[in-house]
């Protein structure tokens, strides 16, 4: 079962778990199960994704209930009605705020312009030794895309040196295999917390937040960061 963080009767929104698709996909065809599918059957009636999320990611997924309320969703987003709240733990200390404008190539090689805005909420060095340094810093950002491409966070957060942990292939390797080997955690801290927007029918604003795994839970232990004034 989905957790369903909202439903009416022209959209449904669910909280994504890590490792499920969205949809079919012909670069993972032995998946048998999928969002859209999984969804369908749980409440009943066909769903339509309004926007997707990596395999790896997980939160805030939303879904229309017919055809014109995707039209009319498609609308916001692709004007940027809308506000994508996501956190990540990366490597390194970040700074403070900082708006990354860097374009990126997509699978079809054409470039396109990339805008992520994040602020870093609160950095730790823990005593994990980590090549020549006895210790390795981290810090947890929140993320807000103002343009939605392709792994675009894992990419520009890669493009500063400061990768998000777990992630593959646009992460650091090193950072990766200390944490599978030392813990066994290989997930990707990456996480769709919050989408707030107008609703099109109602004209409501309408705010998600979705919770973090276990997974996250079990890194965050390790790290220490206070996580609690996202989840009270």
């Amino acid at each position: 079962m989905l957790e369903i963080l909202y439903q009416d009767e022209y959209l449904v929104a669910i909280n994504k778990p890590r490792d499920l698709l969205v949809h079919k996909s012909f670069i993972a065809s032995d998946i048998q199960e999928y969002a859209i599918q999984i969804l369908r059957d749980q409440i009943g009636q066909y769903v339509y994704p309004v926007h997707r999320l990596d395999r790896k990611t997980s939160g805030v997924l939303l879904f229309a209930l017919d055809k014109e309320v995707l039209k009319q969703l498609n609308a916001i987003f692709a004007t940027r009605q809308i506000e994508k709240k996501y956190i990540a733990i990366v490597r390194g200390f970040t700074p403070e705020e900082e708006t990354i404008d860097y374009a990126l190539t997509n699978d079809k090689e054409q470039v396109q312009e990339a805008k992520t805005y994040y602020k870093t909420r609160q950095s730790v060095e823990v005593a994990i030794p980590f090549g020549k340094h006895d210790t390795s810093r981290y810090s947890l950002v929140e993320a807000y895309p103002e343009t939605g491409r392709q792994h675009q966070l894992r990419k520009h957060f890669k493009h500063i040196f400061h990768p998000i942990l777990g992630s593959r292939p646009h992460g650091c390797n090193k950072q990766n295999k200390l944490w599978l080997d030392q813990f066994g955690l290989t997930a990707m801290l990456l996480h769709a917390l919050e989408l707030s927007f107008e609703h099109p029918i109602t004209k409501k604003q309408i705010h998600l937040r979705a919770t973090i795994d276990e997974q996250y839970k079990k890194y965050n232990a390790i790290l220490g960061f206070d996580l609690e004034a996202y989840f009270e």
